[in-house]
């Protein structure tokens, strides 16, 4: 054999090579029996809750201003024949102090046939607060007659039925009754609205009570239309189901006019459209006043028209203008 000769310090690098394989070959195999062992001890985070304290929000209140009006520029006008500034204020609605001051006139206000003046708009008014009205039938029950009665001993339903000559059927009905046993000491009411009719010649029929007086909704009070508006549509509230033979009347008058013009029409409805042809066509500025009044039918004339009577009270009167051609730049009004 050979005999091969190292030096010392070769010998020694070849046996440190040996010891680092073996020392990287014994680590990898601890690693894959044990991978946690190899990666060494590890330190388990410990949660801690913390309180987080938050401030109770602060409601903050938004005031909303309340929509102003905008007045309507004064219109021109021709004094008619024996005009004075005392009727033009009643006719338009507004005071004579506000004519003398927009004309720069005396203060006892005069006038003459064929002068021109400028005439203040009346000052718009907001519309009242609508008034609740019981519906029909809630109403028919609140305005029967009524009385609380205490079941005594012997009393039946029939024998309390005679006593007030209230059917049966209308005493369980207003009390709820399932059957007819009625029991000591529990109360029942008897509308007394329900006798039954005694015999003799026919009662004349009740008039149901007036309505209120509607309530007025657009246009508002003053506004202002001309021909760029394609239909003028006046607006009410309901004063409640009407009956048979009732409407509500519609009054529209042009207070401007030489000879006052006015309309009146019946609607079972709560609006209405002015015609066109109670609309003027000229270049004038009108001022048509309007008011709703609830109305029931009592017979017909001698030429067969209806005859309407009030059933109830009338509305506030409001108005509005009219120029019969388009003005640029004017706002359509509601």
């Amino acid at each position: 054999m050979p005999e091969i000769t190292l030096s010392l310090p070769a010998a020694l690098g070849i046996l440190a090579v040996i010891l680092v394989a073996i020392g990287v070959g014994v680590f990898f195999y601890v690693r894959t029996i044990n991978p946690q062992a190899a990666a060494g001890p590890q330190e388990t985070p410990t949660v801690t809750a913390t309180l987080t304290q938050t401030g109770t929000p602060t409601e903050i209140y938004t005031i909303t201003p309340s929509p102003t009006l905008t007045p309507q520029p004064p219109f021109d006008y021709t004094v008619g024949a024996g005009e004075t500034c005392s009727l033009l204020a009643y006719n338009f609605g507004v005071s004579i102090n506000s004519i003398i001051i927009l004309n720069n006139l005396p203060s006892t206000c005069p006038i003459s046939l064929g002068q021109k003046l400028k005439i203040p708009y009346p000052t718009p008014t907001p519309p009242p607060a609508p008034t609740s009205t019981l519906p029909a039938a809630d109403a028919t029950k609140d305005a029967c007659q009524k009385v609380v009665i205490t079941v005594n001993e012997g009393d039946t339903l029939s024998s309390i039925s005679l006593n007030y000559a209230v059917p049966a059927a209308a005493i369980k009905e207003y009390n709820g009754l399932t059957t007819d046993n009625v029991f000591i000491g529990t109360n029942l009411t008897i509308p007394l609205c329900m006798r039954a009719a005694t015999p003799g010649p026919t009662p004349t029929a009740t008039i149901p009570p007036p309505y209120p007086a509607p309530n007025l909704l657009l246009p508002g009070d003053g506004a202002a239309f001309t021909l760029a508006n394609d239909v003028v549509t006046l607006q009410w509230a309901s004063v409640g189901t009407l009956r048979d033979g009732e409407a509500y009347q519609i009054t529209v008058e042009d207070i401007t006019a030489d000879q006052t013009r006015r309309l009146t029409d019946f609607v079972a409805d709560t609006k209405y459209i002015v015609p066109t042809s109670f609309r003027p066509k000229d270049n004038l500025a009108h001022v048509l006043r309007w008011w709703i009044t609830p109305v029931r039918q009592a017979g017909t004339d001698e030429q067969g028209q209806t005859i309407w009577v009030s059933a109830g009270a009338t509305s506030d009167k409001r108005v509005f203008s009219w120029v019969g051609v388009a003005v640029e730049g004017t706002q359509t009004s509601p």
